[in-house]
């Protein structure tokens, strides 16, 4: 047996020994639950308004009471709107003989519909150049091919403008545009983000060229709308050194430079938005998480914006936040992100969005979004690996934690867990080896408490369930029965993959199968609701939990 295997198993062994006490003390505030989760974002616009794209999004914006933002990125690129890998375009901006602008809003327009007509809001995003402004326009359309090395892929759509005037004027008729067509109030309630990563090949400019362009975007929504919420700058994980110095130049420029638009001091921010990735790795018999990586990522960017006295209390909006960078990069081409499909994926999830919670508390930042980066791909094998939320019209297990945190109301409350890692061991080494974090993130409203519960670990090898004393204090004493409803997502709960595998793996399902798939993709109770008794204020439940299991008992009197 390999030695990370043999580490788990004893880490199990000792789990199995030594049971996981959780004490959930609901009389305890630690603020408002904000809904970090419901931010989602994908690279291929065009699928917006496919079927399985439009039965995805309002599944998205059905799963929380609170608004589902949705972010994807070529709304400004030249082309026909065919969609394709890690490509879209729109069509929104072209020029006559003369080089006299042509707006067209159609493609735009029926995105964003998309998202308005099933309750969700647009988190626009203020990109990528249209072929008539770059500065280098030819070559233009890219096709990205799995496992190519995809050089021509950063074309001329990542190139700076020939005309930051038109490129503001672009910018400006866009929100007038969006005003006219959904009204003012509408418009405010959306995010203007002014591009994407512009610190890699999203961007081939300078750092200032990136901030002369964020001027004149901002100028652009500004002067239509005075009260737009507007920010970037879209970085990569500022746990590198080269976002990190990019991420700090441009707030210096938002706080003191020179605005390349009005001739003013500084620029408007209504918040900073920035990227947080994992990094998983095929250490040749499985799959080991990098879960360390993208918390690096969100504890630096939080330092850095909370270094800036004048910005420290705006939102921050991870734009992505994800257990690695590339969505289309199928596992059958990249063998290390084979936890996709699976229960490893939620559960990873569930700890970063306690961990998210917990850095917003010791920076004393402002965290408003927690994006992930996954949708749907057409037209693509059923199960092949996808960053995705579902496949195929098929939900997947990743996509009921988000139905579990939207769930979860009111305030968070205290959670003490024997089997808590803290932030700075996630951080230098991850859940590795002899490590396994069992964990759970509670709210309370005026009637119910809820505790998600997880037991994670990095490394994607088999391992014994956590045996799980839940304790919780702080129920209304004159509260002497509480109703549980308990869900689960494990190999036979919440799990469409492992249905899917049970039927053979189908490649085309039929009706029949199909309706089964459907079924199992969706959030399930692990029993029957019951009544559990309740004494001055306390209530206990014992609780097996697989390993990359995730629980969310609800309580409610």
């Amino acid at each position: 047996m390999r030695i990370a295997a043999l580490l788990l198993t004893v880490s199990s062994v000792l789990l199995a020994q030594h049971p996981v006490t959780v004490q959930v003390d609901a009389s305890k505030s630690l603020g408002p639950y904000k809904p970090i989760y419901a931010y989602f974002g994908y690279d291929e616009p065009n699928y917006t308004y496919a079927a399985n794209g439009k039965k995805l999004i309002r599944e998205l914006a059905s799963l929380s009471s609170d608004p589902v933002y949705i972010r994807t990125h070529f709304m400004l690129a030249t082309g026909d709107g065919s969609p394709g890998l890690k490509w879209g375009s729109t069509n929104a901006y072209t020029e006559d003989a003369s080089g006299k602008p042509i707006y067209d809003w159609t493609i735009v327009d029926r995105i964003l519909n998309t998202y308005i007509d099933a309750g969700a809001k647009p988190f626009v995003e203020i990109g990528f150049m249209p072929q008539a402004l770059s500065t280098k326009p030819d070559p233009y359309h890219t096709t990205w091919i799995p496992g190519a090395k995809n050089e021509q892929y950063s074309v001329g759509w990542t190139y700076p403008p020939k005309d930051y005037e038109k490129w503001g004027a672009l910018v400006n008729e866009w929100v007038k545009h969006a005003v006219a067509k959904w009204g003012k109030t509408e418009v405010e309630s959306w995010y203007w983000e002014v591009w994407n990563e512009p610190d890699i090949s999203y961007w081939h400019g300078t750092p200032e060229e990136y901030d002369k362009l964020y001027d004149y975007a901002v100028d652009g929504v500004k002067r239509a709308l005075p009260t737009a919420r507007v920010g970037g700058p879209a970085t990569t994980g500022p746990g590198s050194d080269r976002a990190a110095k990019f991420l700090e130049q441009f707030l210096e420029h938002c706080v003191s430079g020179k605005n390349a638009a009005t001739g003013l001091t500084g620029a408007p921010i209504d918040f900073v938005s920035y990227h947080a990735k994992g990094r998983p790795e095929n250490v040749g018999t499985h799959i080991r998480m990098g879960i360390g990586k993208e918390t690096q990522d969100v504890r630096r960017g939080f330092e850095i914006v909370h270094s800036f006295a004048a910005l420290k209390d705006l939102p921050i909006v991870l734009s992505e936040a994800d257990p690695e960078g590339c969505a289309a990069c199928s596992s059958r081409v990249y063998p290390q992100n084979a936890y996709r499909n699976g229960t490893l994926y939620p559960a990873y999830t569930a700890l970063m969005l306690k961990n998210i919670f917990d850095l917003a508390s010791a920076e004393k930042t402002n965290i408003a979004g927690m994006l992930t980066w996954a949708f749907e791909f057409e037209d693509q094998p059923y199960f092949d690996g996808f960053r995705t939320l579902a496949t195929n019209g098929i939900d997947k297990p990743v996509l009921n934690v988000f139905r579990m945190a939207g769930l979860m109301q009111g305030e968070r409350v205290a959670v003490e867990s024997s089997g808590h890692l803290s932030v700075d061991t996630i951080v230098s080494q991850g859940v590795r080896g002899e490590s396994v974090d069992v964990d759970a993130l509670a709210t309370r409203s005026s009637h119910s408490i809820a505790i998600m519960l997880w037991n994670y670990q990095d490394e994607d090898v088999p391992g014994e369930a956590a045996e799980i004393k839940l304790a919780i204090s702080g129920i209304p004493q004159l509260v002497g029965r509480v109703l549980v409803q308990h869900y689960r997502i494990d190999q036979s709960h919440s799990n469409a993959y492992t249905a899917w595998k049970d039927l053979g793996s189908p490649t085309a399902p039929t009706a029949q199968q199909y309706s089964k798939l459907e079924a199992a993709g969706q959030l399930q109770l692990l029993d029957s609701p019951s009544w559990l008794e309740s004494h001055a204020g306390r209530a206990t439940l014992q609780i097996t939990l697989p390993l990359q299991a995730i629980s969310l008992v609800e309580l409610s009197w």
